[in-house]
Formats: C-alpha cells, sequence, structure tokens
C-alpha cells in the first residue's frame, strides 16, 4: 500500500510550507519506499509515497492528464484498468499504471466515476483549472484514509492519521464508501449496494454461484509485477485463498514473471495451532511454506511499534496486528511485496464463534451488515497497516465487491448455524467448496472451527499480553480510569496499558475518536452480546470468550462440544458427483 497526503487550500505557498508538506509525507514512508513524489499548486500540496506493485517502471506519482491540469495521489489497486482504458479511447496514458485511469475517467464523467472502478482506492483528485479537489475512498475501507480541517481552512488528507494528527485543529476517519469535494464541503455517500439497507434478502443459496464469485474475486487480484504470496493461517479462509490462487495462478502473468509455484506464510507460536494446520494445508497445495516463529516476549518487544503503525487502543486489533507485524516483517525480507489475505469471511457469513447465539436470520443478517460497516476500524485497518508497515501490500478478495453482493444476497437462512444439522460456522461457504471430484482441501480443514487470528497464533499469547498488562498497570491507576480517560474508558488493565502507549503517540481528542468501543464478547457488537445473558460477564474479544462454543473456551465449565466437528463431517450427506461440482442430495 502507498501513502498519499494533500494539504489542500491552506492559503500558504510559500518554501517553508512545502518543507513542512515534505516532513510530513515522510512519516508515511513505511508504506512506499519505491519513490516519493510532491506535486504543489499554488496553496495546494499532493504528496505520494510509493510502492510499486504495477508497472513499477514508470508508474510514479502524482499522475496526470495529458496537460496536466488534472493531477492526482492515490493509494490502490484497480482491477478493471485495462477494460477502463478501451472505454477512454480518445485519451493518451502517460504510464502503465492501473491508477492512471483516474484522472482521464473524471475528464469524462465527472466526480460521477467513482462507482465504475473496481479496486481498493483512497485518492485526492486536484483539478487547477478552477482549483477544485475530490476525494474518495473504496466501498469498504481496505485502504486506510483520514481527512483533517486546519485554523486556516486549509483540507488535510492522509493515509494514516500521523501525516496530519499535528498540523489540523479537527480530524476523523475518511468514511468508507464516500466522496468529499471541495464544492459541497461535504461528504457524498458513493457505494450504495442493496444490501446496505439491512433488508432481509430472500435469493436462494446456490453454492456454485458463490464458489465461482469468489474464485473471480482471487483471481483477479492476482494482477501484479512483483513477488507475492499468500498469508496462510490453516484456517479455511486463509486456505481457500491459497487453494484457489495454486488453482489459477498458471498461465497468469505473475506466473510467467516469477513462476507458478505458490509462496505461503504462516506467524505463530512454537507448537500452535495455526502453525500444525497452515503446513498440512501448505504440503497439500504443494507451495512454497515459510513459517515464522515468534516468542510472547518477541510480541510484546513489538507492542508500542505496533501501537504507532496501527494507531488504534483497540485490545483485539492490537492482539492481532502484532503477529501479522512480526510476519509482514520478515515476509518483506525475502523481496515479497504483495500478499494475498482471508479477512472479511467471517463479517459477511457469520463466521465468528458468537453467531451460533443468533436467535433467527433477521438477526444474523442485520448483524453482519453491521460488521461490514465496521471493517474498516478493526480487521480492514489491522490488514492494511501491520503489512505496509514494511512496505507490504495486502489484498482481500473476500470484501471484493461483487462477491459481497452475491454473498449477501442469499436468503440468510442459510448462514444460521444449526448443529443438529451439522451446519457450523460459515457452513455455505464451506459447502461451496466441498467438491469430491477435486477437492479444494482436506475434508477436516474445510470443517476446522473458527480460530480468530490473535488465538490461533498460539492461546499462550493472550494469556502473556494479559499478564505483562497486570504488571504495568496497577488497580489503583484503574480506580481513576474514568477520570483519566472518559471516552472508551478501559476497564480492564490491558485496555489500560495500550491506551497509555496510544495517548502518548497520539494525545489529540480527534485521535482517540477515530477508535470505537462498546461491549464485546468473541469481536461482536455491542448489539449481539445480547444474545446471551452469559457473555454480559465475560466480556472479552477473543474467540475462546465464546462459551459453550469454542472448544478451548475460557471457562472450563463450558459445555464440552469436541465432538461437533466429527459430526459434522459423519454427516456430510451422500453426492452425486457432476463434473467439477458436488450436489448434495
Amino acid at each position: 500500500m502507498c501513502g498519499i497526503l494533500a494539504v489542500l487550500g491552506c492559503s500558504d505557498d510559500s518554501q517553508a510550507k512545502r518543507v513542512r508538506v515534505l516532513e510530513l509525507s515522510r512519516r508515511l514512508k513505511h508504506r512506499g519506499p519505491d519513490w516519493s513524489g510532491l506535486y504543489q499548486h499554488r496553496d495546494s500540496y499532493l504528496a505520494h509515497q510509493r510502492l510499486a506493485i504495477v508497472d513499477p517502471a514508470s508508474g510514479d506519482q502524482p499522475l496526470f492528464n495529458e496537460d496536466k491540469s488534472v493531477a492526482v495521489t492515490v493509494n490502490g489497486e484497480i482491477y478493471n484498468h485495462e477494460e477502463l482504458r478501451k472505454k477512454l479511447v480518445n485519451h493518451k496514458f502517460r504510464t502503465g499504471s492501473d491508477c492512471d485511469v483516474i484522472a482521464h475517467l473524471y475528464e469524462e464523467y465527472g466526480e460521477d466515476f467513482v462507482d465504475m472502478l473496481d479496486g481498493i482506492f483512497s485518492f485526492v483528485l486536484l483539478d487547477t483549472r478552477d482549483n477544485s479537489f475530490i476525494v474518495a475512498r473504496d466501498a469498504i475501507g481496505v485502504t486506510s484514509l483520514y481527512i483533517g480541517w486546519g485554523l486556516d481552512g486549509s483540507v488535510w488528507i492522509s493515509s494514516e492519521m500521523k501525516g496530519l494528527n499535528d498540523d489540523c485543529e479537527h480530524f476523523e476517519t475518511f468514511p468508507p464508501g464516500h466522496l468529499y469535494t471541495s464544492k459541497s464541503r461535504g461528504f457524498r455517500r458513493w457505494y450504495n449496494p442493496p444490501w446496505f439497507s439491512e433488508s432481509i434478502p430472500s435469493v436462494p443459496y446456490d453454492p456454485l454461484v458463490l464458489r465461482r464469485a469468489f474464485e473471480n474475486a482471487v483471481i483477479k487480484r492476482l494482477m501484479t509485477d512483483v513477488p507475492f504470496g499468500v498469508l496462510l493461517s490453516g484456517g479455511l479462509d486463509s486456505s481457500l485463498v491459497a487453494s484457489i490462487t495454486a488453482r489459477y495462478l498458471a498461465g497468469t502473468k505473475a506466473a510467467k514473471q516469477w513462476g507458478s509455484q505458490l509462496h505461503s506464510f504462516c506467524v505463530g507460536l512454537e507448537g500452535s495451532p495455526d502453525l500444525k494446520a497452515a503446513k498440512e494445508v501448505a504440503d497439500y497445495l504443494g507451495t512454497v511454506h515459510h513459517e515464522f516463529h515468534f516468542t510472547v516476549q518477541d510480541g510484546i518487544d513489538a507492542i508500542e511499534d505496533v501501537i504507532y503503525h496501527i494507531e488504534t487502543y483497540d485490545v483485539t486489533t492490537i492482539r492481532a496486528s502484532t503477529p501479522m507485524f512480526l510476519m509482514s516483517r520478515k515476509i518483506k525480507s525475502l523481496g515479497v511485496k504483495m500478499v494475498i489475505s482471508g479477512e472479511g469471511s467471517d463479517e459477511i457469513f457469520g463466521g465468528y464463534l458468537y453467531f451460533h447465539k443468533a436467535p433467527n436470520k433477521e438477526e444474523l443478517h442485520r448483524e453482519t451488515c453491521h460488521k461490514i460497516k465496521a471493517l474498516h476500524q478493526y480487521d480492514c485497518l489491522r490488514a492494511n497497516k501491520a503489512t505496509s508497515a514494511w512496505g507490504l501490500e495486502a489484498r482481500v478478495p473476500f470484501l471484493d465487491i461483487e462477491f459481497i453482493n452475491v454473498a449477501m444476497s442469499i436468503d440468510p437462512e442459510s448462514k444460521m448455524i444449526k448443529k443438529d444439522q451439522g451446519r457450523i460456522e460459515k457452513w455455505i461457504l464451506r459447502k461451496a467448496f466441498d467438491d469430491e471430484e477435486r477437492p479444494y482441501l482436506p475434508k477436516h480443514i474445510l470443517y476446522r472451527q473458527k480460530e480468530q487470528f490473535s488465538d490461533g497464533v498460539g492461546y499462550s499469547w493472550i494469556d502473556g499480553l494479559k499478564a505483562h498488562a497486570a504488571k504495568n498497570v496497577t488497580d489503583k491507576m484503574m480506580l481513576n480510569a474514568s477520570y483519566i480517560f472518559p471516552h472508551n474508558t478501559p476497564t480492564t488493565k490491558e485496555a489500560y496499558y495500550y491506551r497509555m502507549i496510544f495517548e502518548r503517540f497520539f494525545p489529540q481528542n480527534s485521535a482517540r475518536l477515530t477508535v470505537p468501543g462498546g461491549a464485546s464478547v468473541a469481536c461482536s457488537t455491542a448489539k449481539a452480546v445480547e444474545w446471551d445473558v452469559v457473555w454480559k460477564n465475560n466480556l472479552d474479544p477473543s474467540g475462546r470468550a465464546a462459551l459453550g462454543v469454542h472448544f478451548s473456551a475460557y471457562d472450563a465449565e463450558a459445555p464440552l462440544i469436541s465432538n461437533v466437528l466429527s459430526k459434522v463431517i459423519d454427516s456430510i450427506p451422500r453426492m452425486v458427483e457432476v463434473p467439477g461440482v458436488a450436489i448434495h442430495t
């Protein structure tokens, strides 16, 4: 992921201002170590730190139209750029960059072109003819973006909070799926899918349709001119990503440049659940597998760096970001610049273990809608910033907008977890890829119970974090927590410890307001905590807090359900073989 910074209409075109913008842009250099660019037009500045993935030789930014009257600084990947170029027959492109289409689309369609882009992106477009500008962020918020306002009337845009927090009177997260224009001086939502209204869909579940939609989402993310791989935890989501990538890699441009053998990467404590499962999947798929180990102390030592880069004090995000942050550094050291990852599936399909308690399909569907809308504050933020900290890009096919449309149009009754029928979490996704003729994965991997990333890397990781926080936060400190931190008051010593570090890096009130709060169990929203009265006394974002659901739940007296997996596999119906698919009878 690249880093963008823009200062617009600051009433200062001095050399000192230019130097300041360059200084702030360098705070984002970790995101784009390949090239730095700065464009100035009067009192507006567009800066860019480039991570070169497509067209490394000529795609430096900012990008321009033919006469350079329109300038763009962009972070993202436009997967349908070749198709869009064909619509722009009267335009001449300066580079082969996928993002080069943006300025030309603006010339043709004005600000209404954004929904034509299929990809992930954050960009600032400056039209020097009237000194107007447009800012936009992708549909789900896979790319990170912040907006701020200065006392001098300026508008600031940055890929990370650290690019603007010291210079703005107020700043906030730029909302996903929105535009901001200088002419309206306000936000407008450009992303308006049917599921956004949260009305209950009724399309019958078709496993082949769902399978093909996800395969297409993975295939389009093989667009790269640099070495890449897949993140493989051994869970369902990352294993499917790896399986599809391995199956379709041969014959692609990427395979011709870098070879058709896929590289996979996993991180964990010695002996962790993820390491074992990932190795098994890698052997099954024949990937070149790279296994990275870390200790609890390694993770604790990295916490301050993680909070600085991730820019949050949310407990579960920090827990999961730390192993990913450590792994990303190792991956980049191998010369890899892009990875494909499995974020987003649990939000779409109700995959978190607390969904076992969903009372009905209506509640389940609304909860999935809420989870997708909040992804930019949690898993997207983690995946984007933990990798970008080391100049690595993460692509997330489960958050492909076409795939989301398919998955969120399915009658949510099919997503309901029914253990007596052998239907565990994400059953419809598992069934879609349960192909007896050409198996995607071993059966027990396809039906492995959900492990949150912060749990799967090793259960002692979270336990070690809690013990470390307890040594650094006293009971007396906790008594004053509501006075020291009146907004999102930390309720545990672990949360208090992270909050102290965050406030040291980002002391502004605007900064603390960018982080969500509220009660949660096993990554639920506050509303879903109401699904089980027991959870209200066990508020922890770990999957093990889902008492009576997780095989290794915190409560030793929780109902034993370790036989669920074997029952699921045993209850899989007889198959009728059809070429390329298994049809249940």
